[in-house]
């Protein structure tokens, strides 16, 4: 199974960029893990806020298939701990779908239509996170969820 974190912008941090590549360079022994990052619809000119996320929202949907599985981050999705992500994960990979897809939308969130499209919504925590630094904390919870299906003394209780 490919897992894909789906995002809004780019990440010009170098220190973020250096801990996503580090986790990613670390995921590529067990599993295919990328990033997408589609265009930012506010560098296309004076939107509104509701222009912006169906204009991002269309992006997302072209990115999916029909057989994808859809995750949103969302602040209103199901909170994990590590350990259950980790059983999410293996019950999700075990499903026999090809493309494991997470999303991260834009700074106001989703378009209905891409609400309407996921298959579930996750959230990282209650807290408010830029969505650079999104990238980073989901790639290690990703890494962090493998390494405790491959029993890796990474995760500590």
């Amino acid at each position: 199974m490919d897992i894909i974190l789906l995002t809004i912008g780019k990440t010009n941090i170098s220190y973020i960029k250096d801990g996503i590549e580090e986790y990613s360079k670390r995921l590529k022994r067990f599993i295919n893990y990328k990033i997408d990052e589609l265009p930012d619809a506010r560098k296309s000119g004076k939107i509104t806020e509701s222009e912006q996320k169906e204009a991002e929202g269309a992006l997302i949907l072209r990115q999916l298939s029909d057989s994808d599985m859809v995750i949103l981050l969302d602040e209103r999705g199901k909170e994990y701990t590590s350990r259950e992500f980790a059983s999410y994960l293996e019950r999700v990979m075990a499903s026999g779908r090809k493309r494991l897809i997470f999303v991260v939308g834009g700074p106001y969130g989703f378009a209905q239509s891409v609400y309407q499209r996921a298959d579930a919504k996750i959230s990282l925590s209650k807290m408010t996170f830029n969505h650079e630094m999104v990238r980073l904390f989901f790639t290690e919870q990703i890494y962090r969820g493998i390494s405790i299906l491959h029993n890796l003394p990474y995760h500590h209780d």
